[in-house]
C-alpha cells in the first residue's frame, strides 16, 4: 500500500483546507506508471484494478492520506491575485522514497474546493492526457519536472464548451510550494507565517541554507539558480511553458503545471502557444526574463525575513537576484553546447549557437528535426572515408565555424557524434501528436496515448516502429494555440 509521512499538515491550518474528493460514477484507470511507483516505494501489487482506480480518483482514500487543498496567491500575466489556491487539486499525501527523497502525491480534477471560485474543480480527459505525456517526456529528456503516476476516467461528463469525458490526473512533485505560496502570506502581511513557510521550504528543499550566514538570502539564491538552470533546459529543447505565472513556478526548480505548454515545431524566438497570451508575455524568448521577474516577487516576500532594516534587506535581496542572468547564460550555453558536441563550452561558443538558430528562424525550419539532422550529419561524417563537408544547405559558414571549434577539442569526432546523438532527441511530444492522442481517447481509443508514452521513454534512440512520431506536422495538423485545463 501507500505509507504516508505527511509534514505539510504540521503547518498552521491557514496553509491549507482539508477537503474530501467528490464521488464519481465509474472510476477507471487508463494509465499507471509502474516504474515511478517502484521508485516511490509504492507496493500496490495486492490491489485489484478497481481498488487502484478508487485510490487514484479519491474514491477510497488510503489510511494516513492528508487530502489537502493548498493556499497560494499569484501574479497572473503580471496582475496580482491575492487568493488562488488549489481550485481543482488535492494533496493526497507525502511519501518518502527508498532513496530518502520526499515527494507529494496530488490528485488533479477531483472536485471543487474553497478555492474553486465558482468552478466545478474537475478536469476533462484532454488535459490529463496532455500533462501525462508531456511531463513524462520531460523527465526522459532530462528536465526537472513533476511526474505522472496515474490517469483515470471518471464515467461522468464535464461541461466546458461542450460535454466532455471527465478525468483525474495523479501528479508527483518534490513539493507543491510555489512562489505564489509566499505571496499569499506576504499579501496579508503575515510575517509569522512567512517565516514558518520559509523555514519549512529550506528544511525540505535546501537544508544546506541553514549553515549560511543568512539562510533566507541563501534560499533565494538557491531557488534562483534552480530556476535559471530549468529555463535553460527548456530553451535548449524548444519548450514553451505557456503560463509562467508566479503560482506556476515551484521553488523546487521543477517544471509544474502543464496547461498551455508546447514544444516548438518551426523555430521562432517569439513563439507563443497560450491562447490567452495575446501580448506575448510568455513567449519562448521571454522565459528567462519572466523567471527573473518572478524571482523578484519572491524576493519582495522575503524582505521582512532577511533584515530588520527593510532598506538594508532590499539591497541584499537585489544583490542576490542580480547574478541570475549570468547564471542563466552559463546554463544555457552548457545545455546548447552539448547539442553541438562541445564538451567544455567557452563564451565565444554562443556565436556558433546563435548562427545555427538564426538560420533556423530565417529559413522557417523545424527546431528538433534540424538539431537531430546535424547530429546525424556528424555521425555520417565519422563513418565515411571522404565525407562531403560543403553541402549547400545555407549552413556552410556555420558548419565551417563549428567544425573548426570541435576540431580544437581533445575528444575525437566519433565522441563528438556520440555526444550529439545523446543530446539531440529524435522524439518530442509534438503538439499535433498529443492532440491526436486526445482525439482518439475521446473516441475510447487510448492506443495513440500508449504508443506515444512508449516512444518518449527513449527520446534519443531512433526506432523504426515509431517513425510517425519523428515527423513535423502537415499544414492541416499544425497546432497554433494550446489551452489551460480548467
Amino acid at each position: 500500500m501507500i505509507t504516508f509521512d505527511n509534514t505539510y499538515t504540521s503547518l498552521p491550518e491557514k496553509f491549507y483546507v482539508k477537503v474530501q474528493p467528490e464521488a464519481v460514477p465509474h472510476p477507471q484507470l487508463f494509465a499507471f506508471n509502474d516504474e515511478l511507483a517502484r521508485q516511490l516505494g509504492l507496493d500496490l501489487s495486492s490491489l485489484s484494478e478497481e481498488q487502484r482506480a478508487a485510490i487514484f480518483t479519491g474514491q477510497a482514500l488510503p489510511e494516513g492520506a492528508s487530502s489537502l487543498s493548498l493556499a497560494y496567491a499569484g501574479h497572473q500575466f503580471g496582475q496580482f491575485n491575492p487568493q488562488l489556491g488549489d481550485g481543482r487539486a488535492l494533496l493526497l499525501g507525502e511519501v518518502v522514497a527508498p532513496n530518502g527523497e520526499r515527494y507529494d502525491i496530488q490528485l488533479k480534477g477531483s472536485g471543487a474546493t474553497p478555492w474553486s471560485r465558482g468552478g466545478d474543480g474537475k478536469s476533462w480527459v484532454g488535459p490529463v492526457i496532455r500533462e501525462y505525456i508531456v511531463s513524462e517526456a520531460m523527465h526522459h529528456l532530462g528536465v526537472p519536472t513533476t511526474r505522472a503516476l496515474a490517469a483515470a476516467t471518471t464515467g461522468e461528463r464535464v461541461f466546458r464548451e461542450s460535454p466532455l469525458p471527465g478525468g483525474i490526473f495523479t501528479r508527483v512533485a518534490s513539493s507543491h510550494i510555489r512562489i505564489g505560496t509566499f505571496e499569499y502570506f506576504a499579501a496579508r502581511r503575515d510575517t509569522e507565517s512567512l517565516k514558518i513557510l520559509a523555514d519549512y521550504a529550506i528544511d525540505r528543499h535546501y537544508p544546506q541554507c541553514r549553515r549560511a550566514e543568512n539562510p533566507y538570502l541563501a534560499f533565494l539564491e538557491e531557488v534562483g539558480q534552480r530556476q535559471a538552470a530549468l529555463v535553460a533546459k527548456w530553451m535548449s529543447l524548444g519548450f514553451i511553458h505557456g503560463v509562467m505565472n508566479t503560482d506556476n513556478m515551484a521553488i523546487s526548480g521543477e517544471t509544474i503545471d502543464y496547461g498551455p505548454c508546447a514544444f516548438m515545431d518551426i523555430f521562432s524566438s517569439q513563439k507563443v502557444f497560450s491562447s490567452i497570451d495575446r501580448g506575448g508575455r510568455y513567449a519562448y524568448g521571454n522565459q528567462i526574463r519572466i523567471a527573473q521577474w518572478n524571482l523578484a516577487q519572491l524576493a519582495n516576500c522575503l524582505v521582512p525575513l532577511v533584515d530588520a532594516d527593510s532598506n538594508s534587506s532590499v539591497k541584499k535581496l537585489q544583490q542576490c537576484i542580480s547574478p541570475l542572468m549570468d547564471i542563466y547564460d552559463e546554463e544555457w550555453l552548457k545545455a546548447m553546447a552539448a547539442r553541438f558536441g562541445i564538451f567544455e563550452p567557452r563564451s565565444e561558443d554562443a556565436e556558433i549557437v546563435q548562427a545555427f538558430l538564426s538560420n533556423l528562424e530565417e529559413q522557417g525550419l523545424d527546431f528538433t528535426i534540424e538539431f537531430r539532422r546535424l547530429a546525424d550529419w556528424m555521425a555520417r561524417k565519422c563513418s565515411e572515408d571522404s565525407p562531403d563537408a560543403t553541402e549547400d544547405d545555407g549552413l556552410k559558414s556555420f558548419r565551417e565555424m563549428w567544425l573548426r571549434r570541435v576540431g580544437q577539442q581533445s575528444q575525437s569526432l566519433e565522441q563528438v557524434a556520440q555526444q550529439m546523438q545523446q543530446s539531440n532527441p529524435v522524439y518530442i511530444p509534438r503538439n499535433h501528436q498529443v492532440e491526436r492522442a486526445i482525439q482518439a481517447a475521446l473516441a475510447g481509443d487510448f492506443s495513440v496515448f500508449e504508443r506515444m508514452n512508449d516512444c518518449l521513454k527513449k527520446p534519443f534512440e531512433k526506432r523504426d516502429e515509431f517513425a510517425e512520431f519523428e515527423l513535423a506536422p502537415e499544414p492541416r495538423e499544425v497546432v497554433t494555440a494550446t489551452f489551460c485545463g480548467t
